[in-house]
């Protein structure tokens, strides 16, 4: 019986060995800098932020959005400390133009949902103390443009906007909030 036991423990060993390698998703980092713009508030605030993600066969993926933005809303003399804090989680499309490795370009699309967060802490304009979570969803285009292997430049540009949960106990009703606003951002990506 061990005999046995140590011939099919070997006999499995072999073959893991000799199994072709699973294909790898291709992962990123990217961390960048942006300008926030909107109608409601002073325009071009920057911002910063990484993306993380991987993707399937360099066509589809997953990845995260995470982002911040000081002093979003304007200077602090008007509205006090301010911010802006998105965490988002998106499908990432793209097409690799010269492949998942080396020189390479990607151009994307990218939509998904998740959190997002403002505050505001007084000010000559504003004189309470504010802040809100709120779901939200974003959509975007963009490319990445890769020099080798594991380093390239990543842009994009995309849209966030709050959902406001207007549900009672007997209807479910998600409406699109006030507060939406376009981000470009630009930033390295590491492979």
């Amino acid at each position: 019986m061990r005999r046995g036991l140590t011939h099919l423990l070997t006999l499995t060993a072999v073959a893991l060995l000799l199994a072709p390698a699973t294909a790898r998703a291709d992962g990123y980092f990217s961390p960048w800098v942006a300008a926030n713009t909107n109608s409601t508030f002073d325009s071009g605030r920057a911002g910063f932020g990484f993306n993380a993600g991987a993707m399937g066969a360099g066509i589809i993926g997953g990845e995260v959005d995470l982002g911040y933005a000081p002093s979003f809303f304007g200077s602090t003399a008007k509205f006090g400390n301010n911010s802006f804090v998105d965490v988002m989680g998106n499908v990432i499309l793209g097409v690799p133009v010269g492949g998942t490795y080396g020189a390479s370009f990607r151009p994307f699309v990218t939509a998904g949902v998740g959190l997002m967060r403002t505050q505001m802490d007084g000010g000559s304009l504003v004189n309470v103390s504010s802040s809100h979570n709120d779901w939200g969803w974003n959509a975007g285009v963009g490319a990445m443009g890769f020099f080798n292997d594991h380093v390239g430049v990543r842009g994009d540009v995309r849209y966030l906007r709050n959902i406001v949960n207007n549900s009672t106990t007997s209807t479910i009703d998600l409406a699109e909030g006030g507060f939406h606003f376009w981000r470009a951002s630009i930033g390295v990506v590491l492979r």
